[in-house]
């Protein structure tokens, strides 16, 4: 699993040049309220730190996995985590969030997952098949996949949403792929979410897409938020700039996640990791203060000084 184990020579990076002395901050429980996004489409509130579960959860059943990934997610939550997004293109990852949320008495789910198959007539079974794993009545959110077949699944998608049994419908890309085509989709069809790449070494979405979402009222989730990892390599060893506790910023991870969600158009981003100590970095950038922007025209200065 390539991010964690960045991140963990990351960490032990800081801890070689003196810098650990740092992290207790990071970890600090605060008492500030969630910071949230109103879903344009309803008007319902969602925090906009969310959790991914690309290659994180694809654990199948190994009894020890399972009880990490369990308290992975259980601290997810207990820092006021809502929204969880996964896919059937994610091996078991379905089949295990299904057995954990059956583990956590208390939670405040909000489940998104994808329809993920070429054949278009198979949207309902794709549906079906993803309740019946994560052991849900019906998806907050259901999107299609890389656009795989989006044609045919949006349809059938937006028909069940119309029968109750979708709250909301929408449709993804990652890696900065398909952009032209996203963006007439977006134009022409009643999409509630989009998902997308955005960070802050990847910005391509903000030039017409983040601004199309916001005229159009749909919500945007962001993948990659680090990169892939990357994102830490670029800092290693690199204590933050003085100036990130005035944007509300304490860790690099913090420092990744606000930029995103700082941006006007965006709702939530989705990290995943499988180290509680990375999850207790990914849910700090939930609270406090957000970057303005001359504050992040100077977050992007100073990662491309890097």
């Amino acid at each position: 699993m390539r991010l964690p184990i960045r991140r963990r020579h990351f960490l032990l990076g800081l801890a070689a040049t003196g810098l650990a002395a740092r992290w207790p901050k990071v970890f600090a429980e605060s008492g500030d309220e969630p910071i949230t996004r109103l879903i344009p489409a309803t008007g319902e509130a969602l925090p906009v730190i969310g959790m991914g579960t690309w290659r994180t959860f694809n654990v199948g059943s190994d009894p020890m996995l399972l009880d990490q990934r369990e308290q992975i997610l259980e601290l997810f939550f207990q820092r006021g985590g809502r929204v969880v997004d996964s896919s059937p293109m994610y091996g078991s990852a379905e089949a295990v969030m299904g057995d954990l949320l059956g583990r956590l008495e208390q939670r405040d789910l909000f489940a998104a997952t994808k329809v993920w198959t070429r054949d278009e007539g198979e949207t309902l079974e794709a549906v079906e098949n993803s309740e019946a794993l994560w052991g849900v009545a019906r998806f907050d959110l259901m999107q299609v996949h890389n656009l795989l077949g989006w044609e045919g699944h949006l349809e059938t998608l937006q028909a069940l949403k119309s029968q109750g049994r979708l709250r909301y419908i929408g449709v993804t890309t990652s890696h900065g792929r398909r952009h032209d085509e996203l963006e007439r989709i977006m134009t022409r069809e009643p999409l509630d979410f989009v998902q997308l790449t955005y960070n802050i070494a990847d910005r391509a979405a903000q030039n017409r897409l983040l601004p199309l979402a916001r005229e159009r009222g749909i919500a945007v989730i962001a993948n990659r938020p680090f990169q892939g990892g990357r994102l830490f390599d670029r800092v290693r060893s690199q204590p933050l700039p003085a100036w990130a506790g005035e944007a509300g910023i304490s860790s690099w991870a913090g420092f990744f996640l606000k930029f995103i969600v700082s941006h006007p158009a965006m709702t939530c981003a989705i990290p995943a990791t499988t180290q509680l100590a990375h999850m207790r970095e990914n849910m700090a950038a939930l609270y406090g203060r957000l970057p303005d922007e001359a504050q992040r025209q100077r977050m992007i200065d100073h990662v491309q000084g890097l």
